[in-house]
């Protein structure tokens, strides 16, 4: 059994900490990596390729600490005794860190530090079948919507909160279904294949559509691993119901607040995509008419088209 932490207070949030040597572990490698591979001076690279600005390297370095403050900090200390803060974790890992590790652009920062050689090695990667496969948003899509329902009505919750041996690799696949959704609905960094925003816009819907049904469920529904909280025997905060009530709403209310920067990226994207289709357009059109002019009839009288009038009329 957990020692019991005390009731939540302000004081509590700043001083109370939670030890996950597999979170931090891992984080200190990516950042160092990125950090590594950002500095490096880029190899060669094509002229249309760009690379990443220090506003993206900032969102690689903002979804590591959400992810560090959703592990380490009070958030994954209170995670084990209360149920709204474990939704709250949840919501951060899958959610929240992982649209600005997306942001970030890992990929495109990793090949413009890597040489020719490497940069072809990861574009095979990416044309590959299994590549297409896991990293379409259809894929990463149902991915990213089934798994919150797993964890919450199967003994996958219980089995987390007991035993780290199922919990840390819990909170690593977490943030890994995550990174791979923004990463395949973003398209910030190379994908296997490019898909119009418009198909991520339109699976949005469907999302929010189902976190709502699955808020509902564990609102209304009954309680989700009782024994294990009853077991704590804790006697502050809200019982097993109202907790479990409040954790309903982070799912679905403050999901779908913390979704809207995710929706406005989406439509600034179709927007330049737009406009980029436009401007090709535009200049196929443009193309196709001077064309047409250099195979019409020069302008001019009827008989300076004929050559025999023309040469006539010249020498006269």
């Amino acid at each position: 059994m957990r020692v019991d932490l005390g009731p939540l207070t302000w004081a509590a949030v700043v001083q109370t900490w939670h030890l996950d040597l597999t979170s931090v572990a891992l984080i200190v490698v990516l950042a160092g990596a990125y950090a590594l591979c950002y500095s490096a001076p880029p190899k060669r690279v094509r002229n249309d390729e760009r690379l990443v600005e220090p506003v993206q390297a900032g969102c690689f370095g903002v979804g590591l600490a959400l992810w560090a403050l959703a592990t380490v900090s009070a958030i994954g200390a209170y995670a084990y005794a209360l149920f709204w803060m474990r939704a709250l974790q949840v919501l951060l890992l899958v959610y929240v860190a992982p649209f600005f590790l997306a942001l970030g652009r890992p990929l495109t920062v990793v090949r413009a530090a890597l040489g020719p050689d490497g940069r072809e090695r990861i574009d095979r990667l990416l044309t590959t079948r299994l590549a297409r496969v896991l990293f379409h948003p259809l894929t990463t899509s149902l991915a990213m919507l089934a798994t919150p329902w797993l964890l919450y009505l199967t003994p996958w919750y219980t089995a987390s909160l007991q035993s780290e041996w199922v919990g840390a690799p819990t909170r690593i696949l977490l943030v890994a279904i995550g990174f791979s959704y923004f990463y395949a609905r973003l398209q910030a960094d190379p994908v296997p294949r490019k898909y119009s925003q418009l198909i991520s816009l339109l699976i949005s819907v469907a999302e929010a559509l189902g976190d709502g049904v699955l808020g509902l469920v564990i609102w209304q529904g009954s309680l989700i691993a009782p024994a294990y909280y009853a077991g704590l025997q804790r006697t502050w905060g809200p019982d097993q119901r109202l907790d479990q009530t409040i954790g309903a709403g982070v799912l679905w209310i403050l999901g779908d607040v913390v979704g809207l920067p995710f929706v406005l990226v989406l439509m600034s994207a179709l927007s330049r995509d737009e406009k980029a289709h436009a401007i090709e357009v535009d200049a196929e059109l443009d193309t196709a008419e001077a064309g047409e002019a250099e195979t019409a009839a020069p302008s001019g009288l009827w008989w300076e088209n004929d050559p025999q009038l023309r040469e006539r009329f010249r020498r006269r």
